[in-house]
């Protein structure tokens, strides 16, 4: 079968590489669609790499069963689904609690195991065990491909308590951000959006968000507590991965508000923070990477319910070989979404 296969840091290529074959307890997914994130793009520019080299990424994916184990009575081939990607072993003290993300094991979808960057996947047995695969029916692939992402932004609502009395201040309207704004609105949030990048604020405001703030062109904090009666913000979701960003907005949140640190900043990197902010202010700060297999089942409710409307954050489509430029274009910030489609229909 084709892979993208990663050897090095910044060395992905197309290959030919031996199919998948799965045990008794596996099934086996022919990939219709798999998100580029950004984290994908940390790990090939050695920001958080892979332990283990040569290996296959992507962790957003749709496809079609193929093959399904003999000791597996609920799935059969020919089925449309999305796969949750983390192989979370399920009794560790983390399991335990629902926090699936925490998983003692670090196993999963191009972290342990190949991931959807190819034409065909082998789905780990536990993923199948937590009840981490979906049927997503008639939903169009790339539509299924946003479950997982959505999944996250969720998670991160539910830590943060949003719901429809909050005003939420999302900070960077990448792809991600982008979900914030969908699913804040969706809870019945108010939402503004922060960002130097017009053509994502106009996104974000297609998206429903209230106000478009550019930090560029006015002082962002002072914006936000004109449109908060002075308080600041309930939640602020800082979906972009520079520590800078983060700094910047501490003034965002009201008193008692809530910070979540929702962008992957860089190894290394260190966050200057004056204890009294936490301390008089009474804001909690806290910080998102993942979800569990609860949150990835309620985005896969919210997504058949409303395809087209988080699609909307898609904006390139490419093929398995238009990889590598397409990583290039993420690194650069370029666009919102990009998907690839293992058989992309022609773009006009």
């Amino acid at each position: 079968m084709k892979a993208a296969v990663v050897h090095a840091l910044n060395d992905i290529r197309i290959e030919q590489v031996p199919a998948p074959r799965i045990g008794p307890d596996q099934i086996l997914v022919e990939v219709g669609a798999a998100g580029v994130c950004s984290s994908d793009v940390k790990q090939l520019a050695g920001l958080s790499p892979p332990r283990h080299m040569p290996v296959i990424l992507g962790h957003e994916v749709a496809g079609t069963i193929v093959e399904v184990g003999d000791a597996v009575p609920d799935w059969r081939a020919g089925q449309r689904v999305a796969v949750y990607p983390i192989a979370a072993c399920g009794s560790c003290f983390f399991c335990r609690a629902g926090d699936h993300s925490l998983c003692e094991k670090e196993y999963g979808l191009g972290h342990g195991a190949d991931g959807a960057f190819a034409e065909l996947l082998a789905v780990p047995a536990e993923i199948l065990a937590l009840g981490g695969v979906v049927d997503i029916g008639d939903m169009p692939y790339e539509a299924g491909v946003l479950i997982e992402p959505l999944s996250c932004v969720l998670s991160a609502a539910r830590q943060c308590g949003t719901s429809a009395f909050d005003t939420v201040a999302v900070v960077g309207n990448g792809p991600m951000g982008l979900l914030h704004v969908y699913a804040s609105k969706r809870l019945g949030a108010k939402v503004i959006a922060i960002d130097m990048n017009q053509a994502r604020l106009a996104a974000a405001g297609h998206l429903g968000a209230d106000w478009l703030f550019n930090p560029e062109t006015c002082d962002a904090a002072a914006a936000i507590r004109a449109v908060t009666e002075g308080r600041g913000a309930d939640v602020v979701m800082v979906a972009v991965g520079f520590v800078d960003a983060v700094t910047a907005s501490f003034p965002y949140v009201r008193k008692g508000g809530i910070l979540n640190i929702f962008g992957g900043t860089p190894k290394g990197h260190q966050l200057e923070l004056d204890p009294r902010w936490l301390h008089y202010g009474e804001i909690r700060l806290t910080g998102t990477f993942g979800s569990n297999v609860t949150d990835f089942r309620r985005a896969h409710d919210w997504l058949r319910s409303d395809p087209e409307t988080a699609q909307a954050i898609l904006s390139h489509r490419v093929g398995l070989d238009g990889i590598v430029e397409a990583v290039k274009r993420v690194k650069m910030g370029q666009g919102t979404k990009t998907v690839v489609i293992m058989q992309p229909p022609p773009i006009p």
